[in-house]
């Protein structure tokens, strides 16, 4: 899956949870919380895997449900303390989507060993003869249908982003008016 279906994933599962819970549009700095979980594991384990060799795989450490649960758990009883729960739920949410995203085509197909990253290191992960980096996916991007889909999907979750009141630009926009007003009292 790409960074923006990934993403999008991520956004749909959390902004209709957001609303079913609360009746309301998500936090925009939850939603910042979430879309870095969204991309968190491709962050980890690539460049480890691709670039360092550390990693066997690309999809290994951070791929790994016996890394995320206890990540996850350890981060949400420590931001619990300071009142930063939400957040780390945000980005658990986009953790835990990544995998999903991951883990569907091969679940659909019946490709039970494509669905070992999810245990590793106790189950082996499918390592492939070339670890092609970045550049190389986007030199060979083909129009198949489900890059159309994930591009398609990414366009209704910038719609549902602006029936939410685009969390996240709205703090950001709001933050450089208050610095503009506060430059200008003090200049």
């Amino acid at each position: 899956m790409w960074p923006w279906g990934h993403l999008a994933v991520g956004y749909v599962l959390y902004s209709l949870g957001v609303r079913a819970r609360t009746r309301s549009s998500p936090d925009g700095w939850n939603v910042l919380a979430l879309a870095l979980g969204t991309q968190f594991p491709d962050l980890v384990d690539k460049p480890l895997a691709w670039w360092f060799g550390v990693l066997p795989g690309g999809r290994t450490l951070a791929h790994s449900l016996l890394v995320l649960v206890p990540t996850l758990l350890v981060l949400w009883l420590l931001a619990r303390r300071w009142g930063e729960a939400p957040r780390v739920t945000a980005f658990g949410v986009g953790w835990l989507s990544h995998l999903f995203g991951d883990a569907l085509v091969p679940f659909l197909v019946g490709s039970r060993r494509e669905l070992a990253f999810l245990l590793w290191p106790v189950t082996p992960t499918v390592v492939y003869d070339s670890q092609p980096g970045l550049l190389w996916h986007l030199a060979n991007v083909s129009l198949s249908p489900g890059f159309l889909a994930e591009l398609a999907l990414g366009g209704l979750v910038v719609v549902l982003w602006l029936v939410d009141g685009r969390p996240l630009l709205s703090d950001l926009l709001a933050l450089v008016r208050c610095r503009r007003e506060w430059a200008g009292r003090s200049g």
